[in-house]
């Protein structure tokens, strides 16, 4: 029962946080709702029985690419959000897919037939280290090297782009 509440208590932070990073006019304000977000979900991770995926969570996201993301807002002096342009087509079907997403949200949590599936238990070793290395270094071998290639050409692009022309250093 104490379970339920700490996981309600903090699904509304979590859907607090992500409408105050989505209607936030200050960028700074939008960045630090989405680190609130953050931190509620590596808390899910721990209500899951996940430690190592949720310190994993909070050490990645809210650690070092919102410091990342925080820096460069500040270097580039966007803190004030600026109006967009709006298309007048957008709010309608922002509407109607928020209709959607609603009556989607209620059949799933109100239906009538049918029960939920069993939970299945989780093992002695779920989400610790040498599971979550094993079963990246086996199972998910390919697409780990595929992400460090692209994460290399990215660490090399910005290389490039910061570099200063005509042989200054």
């Amino acid at each position: 029962m104490m379970d339920f509440i700490i996981f309600f208590g903090l699904a509304l932070v979590a859907v607090a946080s992500a409408m105050g990073l989505l209607l936030s006019k200050n960028a700074i304000y939008a960045a630090l709702n989405l680190i609130m977000n953050f931190i509620t979900v590596a808390v899910f991770y721990l209500l899951l029985g996940a430690p190592f995926i949720a310190l994993t969570q909070v050490t990645v996201y809210a650690g070092a690419i919102m410091v990342l993301f925080l820096f460069v807002i500040m270097l580039l002096g966007v803190e004030r959000l600026g109006a967009g342009v709006v298309l007048p087509w957008q709010r309608p079907l922002a509407i109607i897919l928020a209709a959607v997403l609603l009556f989607e949200a209620g059949m799933v949590i109100f239906r009538i037939s049918g029960d939920l599936p069993e939970i299945s238990i989780a093992g002695a070793n779920f989400g610790s280290p040498a599971a979550v290395g094993e079963m990246l270094f086996s199972a998910y071998l390919l697409p780990f090297e595929i992400i460090s290639l692209l994460l290399l050409v990215a660490m090399v692009g910005a290389i490039v782009l910061t570099k200063k022309r005509g042989g200054g250093s």
